[in-house]
């Protein structure tokens, strides 16, 4: 898979809406065997390099553990979650103490999603209309209508680097006519989304569409692109497809992409997933997945998932990766164990700085492998190892 069939838009051309942007892309190498790429993102809370893990930090945290910590694992830039914080303690109460970064004590750059997976996945008696979403919050029942421009107003509020675009996420499988509306439906969205903006330091990102269907994926990319967002996601993956359908439809996508803008996979975690599609020339990932098993005492590692619940592991004097440098590791397994079987509140505390760490270090190399134009060795190496473990 060679990375010549992709838009080539020149990063320093006119855009077609003469927009600019608070946030931009710096492409600094391909490479010469993948679309693996390596970049910088800019924005107005500092540079990130690319490829990289966003911690989700659901409701202004990143659960369990401390801003601090999770700068010490290596994070660049961490997520926010648009639903969670407009009902709990609501984007004015955000704002008005000095917004996400000073409210969360977080100073580097934070993307937040629009709301709209959650809407999909929590929320109550959910109506889509062409205006957008009415449904009742999940915590007390109350109505909210959620529309294009009220989710760029509560992300203004949030004042976070990156807003994503509020898009309609339906369920798979589901007929092409039905996946189809939803697409068109996201695109419109995206531009009242975009005619909605007021804040001059902060971008919108675009999400991509169309289920599992190529041609609804072009249609959709192309549409986005036309209207010149920062950053164009995936959105619509890893609600239960096969992991083959996934990175099928990353191909059918990446190409309708121009490289000079970052490209987001929403919501996908699994090692093995960031790995795959880092080759097919994905920047960008958030997911709940390494402080959600971190807490349920599940580590990664090269070497596959430790499960220290497990008898195997009572007295083992190893660490869960010697060459690790979070706090989790300059202990033994079995001590790990222990904290898990006695209910102490530090096993899941540390399990989460593990797992967070983890996904840092596997970024940094995956960088640095397309760096030396060996990402495919990398990738099969890193997958050779997780099948072994």
């Amino acid at each position: 898979m060679r990375p010549d069939d992709e838009r080539t838009d020149s990063p320093n051309s006119p855009s077609p809406t003469g927009n600019s942007h608070a946030v931009t892309y710096r492409l600094q190498h391909t490479d010469t065997g993948c679309r693996a790429r390596l970049g910088t993102l800019t924005t107005p809370h500092g540079e990130v390099a690319l490829p990289t893990f966003m911690p989700v930090g659901t409701v202004g945290t990143v659960k369990g553990v401390t801003i601090d910590q999770v700068v010490a694992t290596g994070a660049g830039i961490i997520l926010g979650n648009t639903y969670h914080l407009a009902l709990r303690p609501g984007a004015d109460v955000v704002a008005q103490l000095g917004g996400l970064h000073t409210f969360s004590g977080w100073q580097g750059p934070i993307l937040t999603d629009s709301g709209g997976f959650q809407v999909f996945s929590l929320a109550e008696r959910v109506k889509i209309t062409e205006q957008g979403a009415r449904f009742q919050s999940h915590i007390d029942g109350a109505r909210i209508d959620l529309t294009p421009e009220e989710s760029i107003a509560i992300q203004e509020k949030l004042g976070s680097d990156i807003a994503m675009q509020l898009d309609h996420v339906i369920a798979l499988p589901a007929e092409r006519e039905a996946i189809a509306d939803a697409m068109l439906r996201s695109a419109r969205w995206a531009e009242r989304c975009q005619q909605a903006a007021r804040r001059q330091d902060q971008s919108i990102f675009a999400i991509v569409q169309g289920g599992l269907d190529a041609d609804l994926r072009r249609e959709s990319a192309e549409r986005l692109v036309e209207l010149d967002f920062a950053g164009y996601a995936i959105g619509g993956l890893s609600v239960g497809e096969e992991p083959a359908e996934m990175y099928r439809t990353i191909d059918d996508t990446i190409p309708h992409l121009p490289t000079d803008r970052p490209r987001y996979l929403m919501g996908v975690g699994r090692p093995e997933d960031l790995i795959e599609a880092v080759y097919r020339g994905v920047d960008m990932f958030d997911c709940v997945m390494p402080t959600r098993n971190g807490r349920n005492a599940l580590a990664f590692t090269d070497a596959g998932p430790v499960r220290l619940r497990n008898e195997c592991h009572k007295t083992d004097p190893a660490p869960l990766d010697a060459d690790c440098p979070c706090p989790a590791c300059r202990h033994s397994r079995g001590y790990l164990r222990h904290l898990f079987t006695s209910g102490e509140m530090l096993g899941p505390i540390l399990l989460s700085i593990h797992n967070l760490t983890y996904y840092q270090r596997l970024m940094t190399a995956a960088r640095q492998a397309i760096a030396a134009d060996r990402y495919p060795e990398f990738r099969q190496q890193k997958l050779a190892g997780w099948q072994r473990g």
